[in-house]
């Protein structure tokens, strides 16, 4: 693990949060984060948005939790831990949307990454429609990092899906999701047929992630853990380009160590601890 200057006292591990869902079959969401935090020796801490009833295959159920209660978690972690950084996943609804954002305007969340989590891989919705105009209005212009799919990329960036095909394209509607005040937009491109690179726009610019396509079906929780593994990266101090860049090499690694499991019938997780390397 490589040092950014970011030390602690008495080699204590660094702190983020994760303020997401519950995955009943620990491929995605919280469970994704907190196993991507471990691997990277950051501890993990986590406030949960909505318990869903899910697994491979299916997403059966969602219940959301109460906003007041999310802020409860979230505040109760934060007067305790030296948080260094937190993520945002599954929101579930507008109202906590808002009710993160409104921490985030307080100024409790730093270097705050958001992955907004729109839709299942298997379609299902995990958001609320007004959620859109609340990440888009309240959350996001308090983001250091935004981390969104092709599909979501879309929908926050008023593009045509089938447009993004084209470098130029993602590179623009990177640029219209930095317009809404978010620092860093990277417009993964793990959906495109022929590459999965990534566009990455900045204050610096704008720069592309190469990525080769990994074949297999075990790719459940690749946002979540990359968005985690960025924000573990940014508790350890460093800079956020080198976050993203050392985060997109752990999802590549993990998608090629669990590429051969057979864990459940649909798409499994992630090999976050290199189980499936050498001993």
């Amino acid at each position: 693990m490589p040092a950014y200057g970011g030390s602690v006292p008495d080699a204590t591990p660094p702190t983020a949060l994760t303020i997401a869902g519950s995955d009943s079959g620990g491929g995605a969401g919280a469970q994704a984060d907190l196993k991507t935090f471990a691997a990277l020796r950051v501890h993990g801490t986590c406030a949960l948005t909505a318990v869903t009833a899910q697994n491979t295959a299916e997403v059966r159920g969602v219940v959301a939790l109460e906003p007041s209660f999310v802020r409860q978690q979230v505040e109760t972690v934060l007067d305790d831990f030296a948080v260094r950084s937190v993520k945002t996943g599954m929101l579930a609804t507008a109202a906590i949307v808002t009710a993160v954002a409104d921490l985030a305007e307080r100024g409790v969340l730093p270097h705050l990454v958001v992955d907004p989590v729109l839709v299942s891989s298997t379609g299902h919705p995990l958001l609320e429609p007004d959620g859109i105009a609340a990440y888009l209005e309240r959350l996001l212009p308090h983001a250091l990092v935004v981390t969104p799919n092709l599909r979501e990329a879309a929908v926050l960036g008023d593009a045509d899906l089938e447009s993004l095909g084209t470098l130029d394209a993602r590179v623009a509607v990177a640029e219209r999701i930095r317009a809404t005040g978010a620092r860093y937009a990277v417009v993964k491109g793990g959906h495109l047929a022929e590459s999965a690179d990534d566009v990455v726009a900045g204050p610096e610019g704008v720069f592309v992630l190469p990525g080769e396509r990994v074949d297999t079906g075990n790719d459940h929780g690749t946002g979540c853990s990359l968005s985690a593994a960025i924000a573990a990266h940014l508790a350890r101090g460093a800079s956020v380009r080198e976050a993203i860049t050392q985060a997109k090499l752990f999802v590549a690694r993990g998608l090629a160590g669990g590429a051969a499991w057979r864990l459940g019938a649909g798409h499994g997780p992630l090999d976050h601890f290199g189980w499936s390397g050498p001993p």
